[in-house]
């Protein structure tokens, strides 16, 4: 496993490494079944979380995403850790302040999902609409992968879900 310093990126790189070694396969199943594809995008996605002891998902919101075969992996990443961790090794506010910090001035940090004890929050790109959702968790970048996302998750996978 890569040290936390870069679990993320390392992560990332792996999962477009995986797929790009699969891309013509993904290309036959997609041109048989969208369904065919997602099924094994997400085989590719939990092959390669597992080498990271993480549950690793590819999604799909947009429904013609799924013809993009090139953008696999690049954006609509989930990433479970410990779906029964309820609260966060770190305080909130500091999730909030590293947002800021390594996404830039377009970060808008919010609590979110403040219920029966658990915690989180919601990173909102206020230019584009998309966002991050951070559980104590697991984390969903519902954006674009780029290298000040990178930059979070990384900074998520060394503080908060593989501190010490």
């Amino acid at each position: 496993m890569a040290t936390t310093t870069a679990l993320f990126s390392s992560m990332m790189d792996d999962l477009r490494q995986t797929i790009g070694l699969n891309r013509d396969a993904l290309a036959a199943a997609l041109r048989k079944s969208p369904n065919l594809a997602y099924q094994k995008v997400n085989e590719l996605a939990v092959f390669t979380g597992s080498r990271y002891g993480v549950d690793l998902q590819l999604h799909f919101p947009v429904a013609g995403k799924i013809s993009d075969v090139d953008a696999y992996g690049m954006e609509n990443v989930g990433i479970v850790i410990d779906k029964f961790r309820r609260t966060f090794p770190v305080r909130r506010e500091i999730v909030k302040q590293k947002a800021v910090e390594l996404l830039g001035s377009d970060a808008r940090p919010q609590d979110a999902y403040m219920y029966e004890g658990k915690e989180g929050v919601k990173v909102i790109m206020a230019s584009s609409g998309e966002r991050i959702e951070v559980l104590p968790g697991s984390v969903h970048f519902w954006c674009r992968i780029d290298e000040k996302v990178r930059s979070y998750g990384d900074w998520l996978m060394q503080n908060v879900y593989f501190p010490g």
